[in-house]
């Protein structure tokens, strides 16, 4: 069965005039104005390396022409390839994919024959509280189990770290199933293995309870993108025409700019007004910084 784990460090990425132009013209019009109303630029840019993404994939991967590709939402927000409808050929199973963007990153996951969801977190304090405040703000996301885990990772740093790597399994698993903010996050409980995430490997030792009971018919990969960003995969169950085992786990390959728009075909014309609304957003910390400091 087919795998793909793409990344983008959007953090890093400081798009010229003509790189986020002509990204702006590869992807479809609804797409390019959602991404126009975010108010800050590092949204801005998260958003289009996720569109970016997902073309790249099904242009290269599912052999769709770039400018016939169309995607659509469900209504809970998971990305589907709305046309052309029948992509498929022979025996082969069909592709599921998803992707998530959070931090410094953009990533896309894709498995054939498998539900596929995937969610990357940056360990960050959110706001100001400290971080027993922070938890017990979210003790309900938790079941005991899981916070007994959190709780007896080492130094708070460690803690933090935990509790965002159960975090992106949960995600994982509610963007996989394609449920939503409806889901009770305590249904899901996971239990982690004895070995230590590093970084270049990825786990698959993970193991969900879903409503107390073990469920082994999903598989969870997890792996460090860097020291500060958890990403984790779910994988299942298998669809009866995908039923080969799994390829062996993949760390996530992070694309170049130029790799991730190498496939790519304008779809609207160039629109100059759009640089410049994203360069004033991107040029708003520093005003503000200067402002600060004059004052």
């Amino acid at each position: 069965m087919g795998s793909v784990r793409w990344g983008f460090r959007c953090g890093s990425w400081t798009p010229s005039r003509s790189e986020w132009l002509f990204a702006a013209r590869c992807v479809q019009q609804e797409e390019k104005d959602r991404i126009g109303q975010f108010v800050f630029a590092k949204d801005a840019k998260s958003a289009m390396a996720g569109r970016l993404l997902l073309r790249k994939f099904v242009c290269e991967m599912m052999g769709i022409p770039w400018t016939q590709i169309r995607l659509n939402r469900s209504p809970r927000g998971k990305p589907y390839l709305a046309a052309p409808l029948q992509v498929s050929t022979g025996s082969d199973p069909p592709w599921s994919f998803n992707i998530s963007h959070q931090g410094d990153y953009a990533v896309l996951a894709a498995q054939q024959g498998v539900q596929v969801g995937v969610d990357v977190m940056k360990t960050t304090l959110p706001g100001s509280n400290s971080i027993p405040e922070f938890f017990r703000i979210m003790t309900r996301q938790f079941t005991a189990h899981e916070w007994s885990t959190i709780q007896s990772a080492g130094s708070e740093r460690q803690q933090l770290a935990a509790f965002y790597r159960h975090w992106t399994l949960k995600e994982s698993f509610i963007k996989a199933i394609g449920t939503g903010l409806g889901f009770n996050l305590q249904r899901a409980e996971f239990h982690l293995p004895p070995e230590l995430l590093t970084q270049g490997t990825v786990l698959r030792q993970t193991k969900m309870h879903l409503d107390e009971e073990p469920e082994d018919l999903w598989i969870f990969e997890e792996s460090l993108l860097d020291a500060d960003h958890h990403v984790a995969v779910a994988l299942g169950p298998a669809d009866e025409a995908g039923s080969a085992p799994l390829p062996p786990p993949a760390t996530f390959t992070l694309l170049s700019f130029g790799e991730l728009i190498a496939s790519a075909s304008p779809l609207t014309e160039e629109d100059t007004a759009y640089w410049d609304s994203f360069r004033m957003k991107a040029e708003a910390p520093q005003r503000q910084r200067d402002t600060q400091i004059s004052g």
